[in-house]
C-alpha cells in the first residue's frame, strides 16, 4: 500500500458502506478534533520509517556515505589512540629510559668550546644511589697516539692505510646501561676498570673492519702499538649507536695509557617516568656545590609524551575522517532532495487532507535523521571492529574511548538532521493545488 493511500485512509472513517449523512457527520466530527491529536509524533515516525524501508536499495546507497564517514572517523581516532600508545611504549623502552649528564661548555678564544667542569670518576656509583636509576656508566672519547688501531702489530707501508675505528673509554656496565647485546665473548666489568686491565670490547662494525669474529682464540688489537685483549663483541645498542663502529676500553686503562683526565659524559638507564625528578637530583649527586656547571638531558614524563604523540597523530587522522563524513552528509542531502521531487504528488495530497507544512517538513527531517542514525550506528561498529582487527593482527594493545563510538552514532544522526533541513523546507513550501496539478 502506498504512502498516499495510507494517509488517505487515516483521515477517512474506517467504517464502510455508511450513508452519506452519517459520513458527513463523521467528517464534521473529525474536523472538530484538534489537528495535533489527529497526526502526532508517532504517526510522523511511522510515516518516515515506512517510506525508508520501501526502497532498500536506495537506503543502502544512501547510508553508505555516512557509514564510511563515521567508520573512518571512529577508526582513525582509535588508530590514533592505539598508535600513540604503541609509539609511546616503544619510546619509553629507549629514549624515555635514558639519562645523560655532561659538563657545561663555554666558548673560549678562537671560537673553541671548552668544558667548564668535569665529572667525578665515581659518577656511576653516585647515580645508582638515586631512586629510579637502574644502571649507570661513564663514557669518554679517546684519541690514541698516532691515531692507529690495528689487528696486527706490523705496519706495511705498501698497503693503503684504512681509517681506524673510533676509540672510547667506559666504565663497567656500559652495555647494560646502553641496552647492548653481547654477540660473542663477554663484557669487561668494574674489576677490569679498577685494575686498568688492557682489555677491549669491539662493536660489530669495528670487529668486521678489523676482521675479528671470535674471541675464543684470545685475539688482540693494537692501540697506538699497545696490545689489548679482545674479550667480547657487541651489537644492537638501543642508545649511542655510534659505539657499534668503535672500540671500547676500560677507563682505568685509558687513564694510565692515554692520560684520560676526566669522563666525558655520565649516562644512566632509568625507570620510565622518573626523568623529571632525576633531572633535578642528578646534578646534586654529581656536583652539589656547582650544579650549574652540568647539563642534564632527561626525558619527559610518560603522560606528557603520550599526550603529545596522540595529539599530533589525531590531527592528521581526524581531518581525513571529517572529509569522508562531509561526503556522506552530501549524499543524504541529495537523496532526500530527490525523494521530495519524486513524492510531490503525495505531498500535495497530504496538504489537501489537512497536513501542515511543519508536519511535511518533520517527516522528511525524521527520514534524514533515521538514515543518519543507521549510518552512524553501522559505521561506529565497523570502526571499532576495524581497530580491534588491526590491533590483534599487529599484536598491539587496542586503545579506544567508548565515548568515541557513542559520539559517532550521535554524529551520524546530526549529519542526517543537517542534511535533511533544506529538502524538508522545500517540501513544506509545496502548495497542494500546484502539487496535485503537476502530478495529474
Amino acid at each position: 500500500m502506498t504512502a498516499p493511500r495510507r494517509a488517505l485512509l487515516r483521515w477517512l472513517p474506517r467504517r464502510r458502506n455508511r450513508p452519506d449523512a452519517e459520513l458527513t457527520t463523521a467528517v464534521a466530527e473529525a474536523d472538530r478534533v484538534p489537528r495535533a491529536d489527529r497526526f502526532g509524533f508517532g504517526d510522523l515516525v511511522l510515516e518516515a520509517t515506512v517510506d525508508i524501508g520501501s526502497r532498500p536499495g536506495r537506503l543502502v546507497m544512501t547510508i553508505a556515505g555516512t557509514v564510511l564517514g563515521i567508520g573512518a572517523l571512529v577508526a582513525t581516532i582509535g588508530f590514533a589512540q592505539t598508535a600513540a600508545g604503541q609509539i609511546a611504549r616503544q619510546f619509553d623502552a629507549a629514549a624515555a629510559t635514558h639519562l645523560s649528564i655532561g659538563p657545561a661548555e663555554a666558548e673560549a678564544r678562537g671560537g673553541q668550546s671548552v668544558a667548564t667542569a668535569s665529572l667525578p670518576w665515581d659518577a656511576p656509583q653516585r647515580l645508582e644511589s638515586l631512586v629510579g636509576v637502574e644502571a649507570a656508566a661513564v663514557l669518554a672519547a679517546v684519541t690514541p697516539p698516532e691515531n692507529s688501531i690495528t689487528a696486527v702489530p706490523i705496519n706495511d707501508p705498501s698497503v693503503a692505510t684504512a681509517a681506524p675505528p673510533a676509540l672510547f673509554a667506559a666504565s663497567g656496565g656500559i652495555l647494560e646501561t646502553l641496552g647492548g647485546t653481547v654477540v660473542t665473548g663477554r663484557a669487561f666489568d668494574a674489576g677490569h676498570d679498577a685494575r686498568g686491565d688492557r682489555v677491549a670490547l669491539l662493536g660489530a662494525g669495528a670487529a668486521e673492519r678489523l676482521s675479528i669474529n671470535r674471541v675464543d682464540t684470545q685475539p688482540s688489537i693494537f692501540i697506538g702499538g699497545t696490545a689489548y685483549a679482545v674479550v667480547g663483541i657487541f651489537d644492537d645498542l638501543q642508545r649511542r649507536a655510534e659505539l657499534v663502529d668503535a672500540v671500547v676500553i676500560p677507563t682505568g686503562a685509558a687513564r694510565s695509557d692515554f692520560g684520560l683526565s676526566a669522563p666525558g659524559d655520565a649516562i644512566a638507564h632509568i625507570t620510565v617516568g622518573t626523568g623529571p625528578q632525576l633531572r633535578e637530583q642528578a646534578p646534586l649527586a654529581l656536583a652539589p656545590d656547582a650544579i650549574d656547571t652540568l647539563e642534564v638531558s632527561a626525558p619527559q614524563g610518560r603522560s606528557d609524551l603520550a599526550r603529545d604523540v596522540q595529539g599530533d597523530v589525531n590531527v592528521v587522522f581526524v581531518i581525513l575522517g571529517v572529509i569522508v563524513l562531509l561526503a556522506g552528509g552530501l549524499g543524504i542531502a541529495n537523496v532526500t532532495t530527490l525523494s521530495v521531487l519524486e513524492r510531490t504528488g503525495e505531498i500535495g495530497l497530504r496538504r489537501a487532507l489537512g497536513a501542515t507544512g511543519r508536519q511535511i517538513a518533520g517527516q522528511f527531517v525524521v527520514e534524514s535523521v533515521v538514515i543518519g542514525l543507521l549510518g552512524g550506528l553501522i559505521g561506529a561498529a565497523l570502526g571499532v571492529f576495524g581497530v580491534l582487527a588491526v590491533a590483534v593482527a599487529q599484536q598491539w594493545t587496542p586503545v579506544l574511548d567508548p565515548l568515541v563510538a557513542v559520539a559517532g552514532t550521535v554524529l551520524g544522526a546530526l549529519i542526517g538532521l543537517a542534511a535533511g533541513g533544506i529538502p524538508a523546507r522545500r517540501a513544506s513550501r509545496i502548495e497542494p493545488v500546484v502539487a496535485l496539478r503537476g502530478n495529474a
